[in-house]
């Protein structure tokens, strides 16, 4: 008989939001590429806590922010394990926070994460089965479920796209170099961390464009290829691909490599699409400038964006977590 896994499937990291986790001044609160870190940490502390093995982050989708985190507040980063393959994790994440004289934790976010356990080699290794045993579990895993057709057919039409200088998009291009404290557990720059240089570079392309400030509201479709090591050359490159009526669609590639190879193309590490709104000084929407295509490009590319939002409409993937409510500190 199979020994059975007492390992715990939760993971739950409380800490405060502090005023250097604020992009920029005057931001009405954390900007979402911190907040898109926390959930990385809080989902592999899970996936390591499953697997009892270093793992490395293979997709995160579907994040929307509802509301921004202050600073000050306490902030709580739900994890827990929604299914298992046979060497990935399916984590769902929720992010509350509370001001801490009130104590009521309300949602900020919630997503799906997916790790891989990995063996010495960097091969991937086999976990323990999640068999889920009341009947919210048994939800979680079937909502997960869910939305592998939708993952795959959206990282199906990603791939199919392509990306060249014949285009008249606005764009925003950062480079530097990885360093060793942005290094993980494993060696390789964390997960969450790039995440965080993807939302740094989408934000100051959709100021750019706009003229205002501008907040994240979705991040979806976020796979990551290979990983980035200290003394990595790295470039951000974030572009503009369709605006709606207030929102700013933006595909973002980060690639990665020796800055002595000296053939200039680093290859793609990560790919995620992302989408932004311009705010007031009160935080409310703005009207986005429109930003018309020029080339065939661009007017693919702006197809390519409607696209992804009708595969999300068509599979129409469950919740992952139920209702917002409201809990004491």
């Amino acid at each position: 008989m199979a020994e059975e896994n007492t390992r715990n499937p939760e993971t739950v990291m409380r800490f405060m939001a502090s005023p250097t986790d604020v992009l920029m001044q005057g931001a009405m609160g954390v900007h979402g590429g911190r907040v898109l870190e926390w959930i990385d940490k809080g989902a592999y502390a899970c996936a390591v806590g499953w697997s009892g093995a270093y793992c490395v982050t293979a997709y995160v989708g579907h994040i929307h922010f509802t509301r921004p985190i202050p600073s000050g507040h306490v902030v709580e980063v739900r994890s827990r394990i929604a299914y298992t393959g046979r060497s990935s994790m399916h984590i769902v994440n929720e992010v509350l926070s509370a001001d801490p004289r009130q104590g009521v934790f309300t949602r900020a976010c919630d997503c799906l994460v997916i790790f891989v356990a990995m063996d010495e080699n960097r091969k991937s290794l086999a976990v323990p089965t999640y068999e889920p045993r009341t009947e919210e579990e048994v939800r979680v895993r079937d909502a997960a479920l869910s939305r592998i057709q939708l993952r795959k057919a959206i990282e199906e039409e990603m791939l199919k796209q392509s990306y060249t200088d014949d285009s008249t998009a606005p764009r925003m291009v950062h480079r530097f170099m990885a360093k060793p404290t942005d290094v993980n557990w494993g060696g390789n720059v964390h997960g969450g961390t790039a995440m965080e240089w993807i939302d740094e570079a989408a934000t100051a392309c959709t100021m750019q464009w706009s003229g205002e400030r501008t907040v994240a509201v979705y991040a979806g479709g976020i796979r990551f290829y290979r990983p980035v090591h200290i003394g990595d050359l790295v470039e951000v490159e974030a572009r503009l691909i369709r605006t709606d009526a207030r929102s700013m669609s933006v595909t973002v590639h980060l690639r990665a490599g020796s800055p002595r190879d000296g053939s200039g193309n680093l290859p793609v590490a990560i790919h995620a699409s992302t989408t932004y709104v311009a705010v007031d000084i009160d935080g409310h929407p703005l009207t986005a400038r429109q930003f018309v295509p020029q080339t065939n490009e661009d007017r693919r590319l702006e197809a390519h964006a409607v696209t992804l939002r009708e595969l999300r409409s068509h599979y129409e993937p469950q919740p992952l977590v139920k209702p917002a409510g409201g809990g004491l500190l």
